[in-house]
Order: C-alpha cells, then structure tokens, then sequence
C-alpha cells in the first residue's frame, strides 16, 4: 500500500499542475482570441470535471494494482468508457439547450478530455513499466 500511496500523490501533484497549466493557456487563449463568443459552461467547470474524473480513474486503477491485480487493461478500458458516458452526461444539457452556437463548447470540453486523456495514459504506463 505504500506503493499506492506514492503513486497516489505523485500523480495528484502531476495532475494539479497539468491542470493549473492547461487552464491558464485555454484562459489566455480564450480571453485574446473569443471575447465576444458567449460559452454555455464556464471554464473552471470543464476543468474541474476532467480533474474529478482523471483523479477517480487514476485512483481506481492504481488501488486495484497494488491490491494484486497486474491485469488492469480491461478496467482500464471499461472505466475509459465510463468516463465518456459521463463526459455525454455532462454536456446533455447544453445538447439538449436552444443555445444557439454549441460548437465551441463542444470544442471547449473535448480538447482539454483528449489531452487529460493522454495525460492518464502516459502516467499509467509511465508506472506499469517499472518493474
């Protein structure tokens, strides 16, 4: 369990960090470059959403190889698919708005989701390839 617990941390502050960078730069970008777009989510919310939910996967499937299980790649997968239907749980209701322009909220939340996604990936591999 020590094992986990560093893991745990290290990629908590990992996390953060990427997180704290992201959201500046989308900031920056948003404020120079779509000033007059109005956004049906706030940013911090989307940012919030991805950090919650990169945190919960990450945590499940690093307490369950440290429980034993080596085998993680079908959890992983089935929680990646969790993690979608939840992505389409949390856009629903701008999908199911008369909001007029939809398309850079769309591109708000899934631009930040690929790159939390690759994020994951990277540190869950970075720690199953230590011996």
């Amino acid at each position: 369990m020590e094992n986990f617990k560093k893991r745990q941390i290290a990629f908590l502050l990992q996390l953060v960090g990427v997180s704290v960078l992201l959201f500046a730069i989308h900031s920056y970008l948003l404020y120079y470059f779509a000033k007059e777009i109005t956004f049906f989510f706030p940013l911090w919310q989307i940012y919030t959403f991805h950090l919650i939910i990169t945190l919960a996967l990450y945590t499940i499937v690093n307490y369950r190889f440290s429980s034993g299980k080596k085998d993680i790649f079908n959890l992983f997968m089935v929680m990646t698919f969790f993690k979608m239907a939840l992505a389409i749980l949390f856009l629903l209701p701008l999908i199911l708005s008369d909001f007029e322009n939809k398309q850079p909220d769309v591109f708000n939340f899934f631009i930040p989701y690929f790159l939390y996604l690759f994020f994951e990936v990277f540190a869950l591999t970075k720690f199953l390839q230590k011996p």
